[in-house]
């Protein structure tokens, strides 16, 4: 969720106007809507962010936190980013040994794993999520993938995309034309598996025998799963439920506006 998104549902969850929490800022209330609606020209001063998080019961520096990261220079947060992902895979390491310990181990295990927690230990508000890139997924036929076990598994790279905010959201490349003409070849989707699925989403499918594709997804019947691409040339496909050990929906497109 984007920063202004955040100040705009904090004050409605607190049952405040743009006037109350405007006049206890000391803005302006046409200022307080640009701020949530991403008009303003320049982002909001730190004096006017720790006003806001007193007007709107933040913790101290939450707000200021994702401002400043917004503000940092691309190539910093990419770093920011990467280690970011490196320390969710050592926890995720340490609590897999931690299932599999007893014993001593197991207690020093537990003391690792509660201090890299302890040390770690930052807001749970952010502007969205780091989401990693991992293979391609075709949309011409089913191609092998096997990265979906993220954050134990190794990303080809990462974006951070606002307003989600699933852990296990993922995004791959389109490949082929199937999904033609609202998914191009060499389109970023994101996919999002704890997002409820809907009848006609379009989703990331995975089979039982491990293979991956990527359609739009009709339940016609309780018996049959239909998977439709949305160019002619192409024909449905019908699976029964159980064939299909997968089926998470898309959320987000990032697409070249200029084509080589």
């Amino acid at each position: 969720m984007s920063l202004g998104k955040i100040i705009r549902h904090r004050r409605e969850e607190l049952g405040l106007t743009q006037d109350q929490v405007a006049g206890q800022v000391g803005i302006s209330k046409p200022y307080l809507s640009n701020i949530e609606t991403h008009r303003a020209k320049n982002p909001p001063t730190d004096g006017v962010l720790e006003n806001l998080e007193r007007a709107l019961c933040f913790e101290h520096g939450q707000l200021l936190r994702i401002a400043h990261f917004a503000r940092t220079p691309l190539s910093v947060r990419q770093e920011h980013d990467h280690l970011e992902a490196a320390v969710q895979k050592y926890r995720s390491a340490l609590r897999q040994l931690l299932a599999n310990a007893n014993g001593e181990g197991r207690t020093k295990l537990q003391a690792l794993l509660d201090q890299a927690d302890a040390d770690g230990n930052v807001t749970p508000i952010a502007a969205g999520v780091n989401i990693p890139v991992i293979n391609k997924v075709a949309a011409g036929y089913p191609h092998h993938f096997t990265d979906l076990d993220y954050p134990p598994s190794v990303a080809d790279e990462y974006i951070r995309c606002p307003d989600l905010h699933d852990a296990q959201a993922f995004a791959a490349r389109v490949v082929g034309d199937s999904m033609v003409p609202d998914f191009c070849e060499g389109d970023i989707v994101v996919f999002s598996p704890n997002t409820a699925l809907r009848n006609g989403d379009d989703c990331f499918v995975r089979f039982d025998d491990g293979e991956t594709t990527f359609k739009r997804v009709y339940q016609d019947d309780a018996d049959t799963i239909r998977l439709q691409p949305l160019n002619s040339l192409y024909r449905a496909e019908v699976h029964r439920p159980q064939r299909i050990t997968g089926l998470w929906p898309a959320v987000f497109r990032i697409q070249r506006l200029t084509r080589r």
